[in-house]
């Protein structure tokens, strides 16, 4: 049902479980930044606490602005559909960036302290993300944005877009917990095991972050709140449903 001014208005639990996923997801990114802050120094870039860039980077970048990024189309359900579009992107774009000063500052971290790159699972999983994650903004903004490729086209390749958007948000809160045991095996050892303070709070934080991804997909899985048809769209599907089903309107 709409609304007089011809707005569909947002299912009844929608609003709540989007309120949710962005308590979760800030404070994912509060947590983390208090576990960097009261266990491990803070942050820094000309120091050791270098390192501590990397983790508060990736987890901002690739999970919490990249799940927000996929919600867009939830949240904005009336607004035009470009203008939603460029957010979107803009939203992965600041999430590259982001993730990219997190890579440059582990890597940077390695060489000064001379440890070996990319010999552990975390690694490269965090590279395989990072790559799908580019591929996908770029083949993303060809075939949606800039120049854009045709209506067939683009119904053809929004099903595989979807999919790996989700895809590539899930494995980056996977490799984010891969990430996160990695760290505390090397900064506490068998430490760990005795329920130290940091371990019991990185372990909270943990948990944060699979219920930031477990309500993030279940948002973008129920096929009820998808984002409506807008006026111009229901007419291009209905001429690309006669181009290629050779149905006419008046046929419906």
């Amino acid at each position: 049902m709409e609304s007089p001014a011809g707005r569909t208005p947002a299912p009844g639990a929608l609003p709540y479980y989007v309120a949710f996923s962005q308590l979760l997801g800030l404070t994912v990114v509060a947590v983390t930044g208090a576990w960097l802050g009261a266990y491990r120094g803070g942050i820094a870039w000309e120091s050791a606490l270098q390192f501590n860039v990397h983790p508060l980077c990736m987890i901002i970048g690739l999970v919490f602005l990249q799940g927000d990024a996929l919600l867009v189309y939830r949240v904005f359900r009336n607004e035009a559909k470009r203008t939603t579009k460029i957010l979107h992107g803009l939203l992965h774009v600041l999430a590259f960036v982001i993730a990219l000063v997190g890579l440059v500052a582990v890597f940077d971290y390695h060489r000064k302290k001379g440890i070996a790159d990319l010999y552990s699972l975390h690694s490269w999983c965090g590279i395989l993300v990072f790559v799908l994650f580019l591929a996908q903004w770029l083949v993303g903004l060809g075939f949606f944005l800039f120049p854009g490729a045709s209506f067939s086209l683009r119904s053809r390749y929004r099903p595989q877009h979807v999919f790996f958007g989700a895809a590539i948000f899930l494995l980056s809160v996977g490799t984010a917990l891969l990430g996160l045991k990695e760290a505390l095996l090397f900064q506490l050892g068998t430490k760990y095991s005795a329920f130290e303070s940091e371990g019991i709070l990185a372990n909270v934080l943990g948990l944060l972050l699979v219920a930031f991804g477990a309500v993030v997909l279940y948002i973008l899985t129920r096929a009820d709140w998808k984002r409506p048809l807008q006026a111009e769209e229901q007419a291009l599907s209905m001429d690309f449903k006669t181009l290629t089903e050779g149905d006419s309107p008046s046929s419906q």
